[in-house]
């Protein structure tokens, strides 16, 4: 037996072997002491899902459609992009008008319908998006995140467009990097 004069996390207890308990066979060609290094991988092939004929409303009138809700789930998907675009043309708008014009009316009425275009601009992403990526590449489209970057980068440069047409912001930039 140990000596009890040593402190408990030097001592040691011995234990026999005991019948039938042991070290659980491994799996992976795992071996203990010895590094997978420089050993070939099984390449992974991951295949992608394809949209079939069937699984569109496109496909003949006995097929089954989504909802009309699935379908806005997916149009919301990415839509913080959009948001953020919407929220920076608004901001810059807001400053061309309050700047340029005593009334509100036809500066506002700009602002609408460079809304309208973005709106336009979408929904042609959106079918361009279903032309090219499912019917002819045969992918399942997650999302419309392609369709509002598209839309977010347009309404970006709807507003450093009115905020070109200001001229003390103009300045200001101008100032700033010593044009």
């Amino acid at each position: 037996m140990a000596d009890q004069t040593q402190p408990w996390a030097e001592r040691t207890v011995e234990v026999p072997p005991q019948p039938g308990v042991g070290v659980p066979p491994q799996r992976d060609a795992f071996r203990r002491g010895v590094a997978p290094v420089g050993q070939p991988r099984t390449p992974r092939t991951e295949q992608f899902p394809t949209v079939g004929p069937e699984e569109h409303g496109w496909a003949g009138p006995d097929t089954a459609r989504r909802p009309m809700s699935w379908h806005l789930a997916q149009w919301r998907l990415g839509r913080e992009f959009s948001a953020a675009g919407a929220l920076f043309a608004f901001v810059c708008w807001g400053i061309w008008a309050i700047s340029n014009h005593g009334a509100l009316g036809a500066p506002l009425l700009t602002f609408v319908l460079s809304l309208l275009v973005a709106v336009g601009l979408f929904l042609l992403a959106r079918l361009l998006g279903h032309l090219v990526w499912e019917r002819q590449f045969g992918r399942v489209r997650r999302g419309a995140r392609g369709a509002h970057l598209v839309t977010a980068a347009y309404l970006v440069g709807v507003g450093v467009a009115y905020l070109q047409q200001t001229s003390w912001v103009v300045s200001a930039w101008n100032f700033l990097t010593g044009n």
